[in-house]
């Protein structure tokens, strides 16, 4: 098994690819080691010392560092954890019908609807695959009607990424702000 790494726009950050499905649909983030225990992978990176963070996407995986870390000192450790779970064959979840993070289903009415549906399509189809190539995933998280403004979760490497807030102001505010005159502005949620 050969597993590529790359670098991502945040330095804290590396992309994995192991050359096969890690997600398939979806995406999980694990923000600490005891959201991490839902996935024997997870856990098992977690349990290195420096490891931060982990993000499972659909072909690959990042996995985030403390700053007093380095990577020459973790990839070796990060990539024989990833190598072992897939050549052993367990299950990438603990439990059965673990669900795949995705946009948040908020229930909305007529026109709200519309625009809620024009907003999620434009992530799925124009930004979300472009911030993958990054590592890193921009999910729906509400639509503010009153205001107009877009709130949206960033995973992976996105997430606390010094370049994310630049990504989600010049990119994604401004393409949805194009296709959808009824957005005003973009901002992060935690």
């Amino acid at each position: 098994m050969f597993i590529q790494t790359e670098p991502t726009p945040n330095p804290e950050v590396l992309k994995f690819l192991p050359g096969r499905e890690v997600m398939g649909e979806g995406t999980r983030d694990f923000r600490d080691a005891v959201a991490g225990a839902a996935s024997p992978l997870a856990a098992e990176l977690f349990s290195i010392e420096g490891v931060e963070r982990v993000f499972f996407g659909p072909d690959f995986l990042t996995v985030g560092k403390g700053a007093d870390h380095d990577w020459s000192h973790l990839k070796a450790p990060i990539l024989a954890a990833i190598m072992d779970h897939f050549t052993s064959g367990q299950p990438l979840f603990a439990g059965e019908g673990e669900a795949a993070g995705g946009h948040d289903e908020g229930v909305y009415e007529g026109e709200t609807a519309q625009i809620v549906a024009e907003i999620k399509d434009l992530l799925d189809t124009r930004i979300r695959p472009a911030v993958a190539q990054d590592g890193g995933d921009i999910l729906f998280n509400r639509f503010d009607v009153a205001t107009g403004v877009v709130y949206l979760n960033m995973r992976g490497a996105c997430s606390g990424c010094p370049s994310s807030s630049a990504t989600l102001k010049a990119g994604v505010e401004n393409m949805l702000k194009h296709y959808v005159p009824e957005v005003t502005a973009v901002e992060q949620t935690l």
